[in-house]
């Protein structure tokens, strides 16, 4: 009988022997077909992080679809924080061109801080909103977040990131029968908030004037913060503003020129502080061309500037240097004429039907920004893009692979920003 209970006890003890072993080769098979932790991935986050924020956006794009953590890296707003100031110290920007030729609206991009091939390639960005919003306008750009407007019915509003293709739709606000609008998007340091300046100007139906240009008496400026459930009314605005987007955002406030008026017909640089919400008039350079509207507005090297047009086809380009200050304008660049070697063939006359609404009012060149080689960034025409060397006094066309045949250029930082963090 004991004898029996042994021999049990030894058959048992085999098994359990047996699944052991069976249940130890399993793991060490499990751990054999293991992917390995990659060089990277062994690395602290900080450091990985770090890394990551120095390279250009299309770089963190094409990482985002490597594995499951590294898509989970880029969605971490501290590198979208990091990548941000990094592009903003001393880096060449991305370019965004606005397409509206020949049928549909597209964007491209064009990024001027790569470092391979693709500096010299325009591609094309997916608009997820293309088939509810055909035509728009580029209202403006900010930390990598576009702002576009429907230029068809006016009353759709878009918050779009073009790299990580994150899309919002702004709610409705209140509308008029016969209207026109001004926009603005910017944000502001202090505050850490994104908002959307929407500036109607309107008049009765009934109201007839005889005056060649229509006039919209009455005003309504209204506001949205990024991630509030509607519009604000901030009541009428006493300036009339050129009917183009804000042109540059400065210490958190926007600009705009002001329409030259009967009985004040010295056009006037305004701001929009998007802390206190509050319109200011800002200092002129004193060169006497403001009062023409033959300039616009643009940021240089973080100052805000001004762009005159002289006699002559000579540009004159005055910087701020210190905000608010008048003595600190400056006239830091004189540009003389030029015309780059595909607009003397004369190809104008095949301009399309559609003129940009928030162009440089026809003139021949804009002033885009400052590179980081020290030359200043143009556009002619909508056509041709142009690096100007001030130390040389030498214009050179810049010829990228893709380039449409019309585009207005917007200035742009490529960012992982993501919306779900501004709600």
């Amino acid at each position: 009988m004991c004898s029996l209970d042994l021999s049990t006890m030894d058959l048992d003890g085999d098994k359990r022997a047996k699944r052991r072993k069976t249940q130890t080769e399993d793991d060490d098979d499990h751990h054999h077909h293991q992917p390995q932790p990659t060089a990277m991935e062994t690395l602290p986050n900080e450091i990985i992080v770090d890394i990551l924020s120095r390279l250009p956006i299309t770089s963190l794009v094409q990482f985002k679809f490597v594995c499951k953590r590294w898509r989970a890296l880029t969605q971490d707003p501290v590198l979208a924080d990091m990548h941000l100031s990094w592009k903003a110290d001393g880096n060449d920007p991305c370019l965004i061109l606005h397409c509206d030729f020949p049928i549909r609206n597209q964007i491209y991009f064009l990024d001027l801080s790569a470092h391979n091939q693709d500096k010299d390639k325009v591609k094309r960005l997916y608009v997820p909103f293309q088939a509810t919003m055909p035509e728009f306008d580029v209202v403006g750009s900010c930390n990598g977040l576009l702002c576009l407007s429907d230029s068809l019915y006016n009353d759709a509003l878009y918050i779009h990131n073009p790299f990580t293709m994150d899309c919002i739709e702004l709610p409705k606000s209140r509308q008029y029968s016969d209207q026109e609008l001004v926009f603005g998007f910017g944000f502001h340091p202090k505050t850490k908030e994104y908002k959307v300046v929407k500036i109607v100007y309107y008049r009765n139906t009934s109201s007839y004037s005889r005056a060649r240009r229509t006039v919209y008496p009455q005003s309504d400026v209204q506001i949205y913060t990024l991630g509030s459930s509607s519009w604000r009314s901030l009541g009428k605005v006493s300036y009339q503003f050129v009917r183009r987007p804000s042109e540059a955002l400065v210490n958190g406030r926007l600009h705009w020129v002001s329409r030259p008026r009967r009985y004040h017909p010295a056009r006037r640089l305004i701001s929009f502080d998007l802390a206190d919400e509050q319109f200011r008039e800002v200092p002129k350079p004193d060169c006497g061309g403001l009062n023409r509207c033959n300039f616009h507005l643009s940021v240089l090297g973080g100052c805000l500037a001004a762009a005159v047009y002289g006699n002559y086809g000579k540009l004159e380009i005055w910087v701020m240097k210190c905000y608010n200050v008048k003595e600190s304008w400056v006239k830091q660049f004189t540009i003389g004429a030029y015309m780059p070697k595909c607009l003397k063939l004369n190809l104008d006359r095949h301009r399309p039907l559609k003129i940009w609404k928030s162009g440089s009012n026809g003139k021949v060149v804009r002033v885009l920004c400052l590179l980081n080689s020290g030359e200043v960034l143009l556009e002619y025409k909508n056509r041709v893009l142009v690096s100007y060397d001030p130390k040389k006094g030498k214009f050179r066309d810049l010829v990228f692979q893709g380039l449409p045949n019309w585009f207005q250029t917007v200035v742009h930082t490529g960012s992982l920003n993501w919306l779900n963090t501004l709600h």
